[in-house]
């Protein structure tokens, strides 16, 4: 089963399909191509070390400190970082190195905090969830067990290298995609899926998989990229949103809760909007490559590039609830 202890923790999966699914991909993630073999032959030049330090209840994930490796290992460890670039998620220090990520994560995670649901000894799962900078943060609240879903070879990597320091055994990351839920049939008390549903086709048949893989009476928090205004209308761009071709619909507000209404959920409650700025997301030294700032019209502040509105940032959570019989009623 390739480590992930799903029998005990998912009983209800869908054990024999899971099983195949991820001997798929391991097998792919084996294969001798160059891109594969780059991130393992990282993983394998530090599998040796070890952090004592660790602690992720601030803003900043802290694995390691710089007293506890030798000079010729922090430099490898750096070198390794290095390498892992751009780092999206964050900020981290490792081993006292510090990384100053694209994504100010920390305020994104405190902007959920006073909403977020008990975490404690419950089964979670983050969906798209990089290098796991939200899964360490997690930890702070006692949580039995958080999966992680990438499928970025770069992200499920970086993960693997951060918790070979930290070794929280309570975290563990796949390389699978929001299209794997069906595998996890009532499986999880909470999910989280940030920053995911404008990269989907179908948002709606996205958000339908995260309620059949949660348990019933199980709690989702959604975020959004989204758009202004207050019609329940989604913008579908021609080619490219905020130069990212793989963005297919960004939701108004109204548009994401009736996209939750719709999928089944109850309790759906709007918890913050904000717009996006270069203070949120921005080029630094681990990320050198365009960011917000390049993606917005720069005569106009309110307009991408391409002249649509520019992005804000919508938060819900919602719950899953049972049926009458039990049974969860179909969607039409």
């Amino acid at each position: 089963m390739n480590d992930l202890p799903s029998r005990d923790l998912f009983p209800a999966a869908r054990h024999d399909a899971l099983d195949q699914r991820l001997d798929e991909l391991h097998r792919w993630l084996g294969q001798p191509k160059k891109g594969f073999v780059r991130y393992r032959n990282l993983l394998e030049r530090v599998r040796h070390l070890r952090a004592d330090l660790f602690d992720a209840s601030g803003d900043t994930v802290i694995i390691g400190s710089g007293r506890e490796l030798k000079a010729e290992d922090r430099d490898l460890v750096r070198d390794t970082l290095r390498a892992l670039m751009p780092w999206r998620k964050g900020p981290f220090s490792v081993f006292g190195i510090d990384i100053d990520a694209e994504w100010r994560s920390e305020r994104k995670w405190n902007r959920i905090l006073p909403y977020l649901p008990d975490l404690e000894d419950r089964i979670i799962g983050d969906i798209g969830s990089s290098n796991g900078y939200y899964m360490f943060r997690m930890l702070a609240h006692n949580p039995r067990f958080v999966l992680g879903f990438e499928p970025s070879l770069q992200h499920y990597h970086t993960f693997r290298i951060l918790n070979t320091f930290a070794r929280r055994r309570r975290l563990w990351t796949e390389p699978l995609g929001i299209e794997d839920l069906d595998l996890f049939p009532d499986s999880f008390d909470v999910l989280f899926c940030l920053g995911i549903l404008y990269h989907r086709r179908s948002p709606l048949d996205g958000l339908a998989a995260i309620r059949r893989a949660l348990r019933p009476g199980g709690s989702v928090i959604v975020e959004s990229q989204a758009i202004p205004g207050p019609e329940p209308v989604a913008l579908f761009p021609e080619k490219t949103y905020a130069k990212v071709p793989g963005t297919w619909f960004v939701p108004t507000p109204a548009c994401l809760g009736n996209w939750l209404r719709r999928t089944g959920f109850t309790d759906i409650e709007q918890f913050a909007l904000h717009p996006m700025s270069s203070r949120e997301q921005r080029r630094t030294d681990w990320m050198v490559y365009e960011s917000f700032q390049d993606f917005i019209d720069p005569n106009d502040p309110a307009r991408t590039v391409e002249g649509y509105p520019a992005p804000w940032r919508v938060f819900f959570r919602a719950r899953k609830k049972q049926g009458p019989t039990g049974r969860e009623r179909k969607i039409s």
